[in-house]
């Protein structure tokens, strides 16, 4: 049970029931990582515009963006998150027995090598910001990476350690 009352889908109105309708009509359900932001409509939104833009982003593919996903919230110990992009990356192909290869071993991870660089180098941002140098970032711009779309997936990073810490702050319930 999360330490914060979340709204269900039965009791919501306003800006949060238009959410949760869209999420219905799109997914089926509302996942519990959309519910745990409804006491804020304002942080609600965010979360759904942030997640609009990434679905639809034309570089950022949404295997590297759940692998991004997926080993942020392995630092920070969001077993949520862990599991909700474990799944995700099922739907990619990637199966439990790999995972765990994966995560005991990164280089191993399914990604073309201008991805690969591009999850490590997202992963060095969240685990030590001040350790970038102007060559990681200079690597990234010769496998063909441009500055918004190295931007747009360090953000990426960045919101899912905020949404962990959320998460297993409020003790997030895993979706039934």
């Amino acid at each position: 049970m999360s330490l914060i009352k979340v709204i269900e889908k039965e009791e919501a109105t306003g800006i949060v029931g238009e959410i949760y309708q869209r999420m219905i009509d799109s997914m089926g359900f509302v996942p519990n990582a959309f519910k745990i932001y409804s006491s804020s409509e304002h942080v609600l939104g965010q979360q759904v515009n942030n997640l609009n833009f990434y679905f639809k982003h034309p570089k950022i593919g949404g295997k590297l963006m759940a692998f991004i996903r997926l080993m942020v919230s392995e630092q920070e110990k969001c077993e949520y998150c862990v599991g909700m992009n474990a799944g995700i990356l099922f739907q990619y192909g990637v199966f439990p027995d790999m995972l765990k290869d994966i995560l005991e071993n990164p280089e191993n991870v399914p990604l073309e090598d201008n991805e690969k660089a591009m999850l490590f180098f997202v992963l060095k941002v969240v685990k030590d910001s001040n350790s970038i140098t102007k060559e990681d970032v200079e690597k990234l711009h010769v496998l063909g990476w441009e500055d918004k779309e190295i931007l747009e997936a360090t953000y990426h990073g960045a919101t899912q350690v905020a949404a962990d810490m959320i998460f297993n702050a409020f003790k997030i319930d895993i979706d039934a």
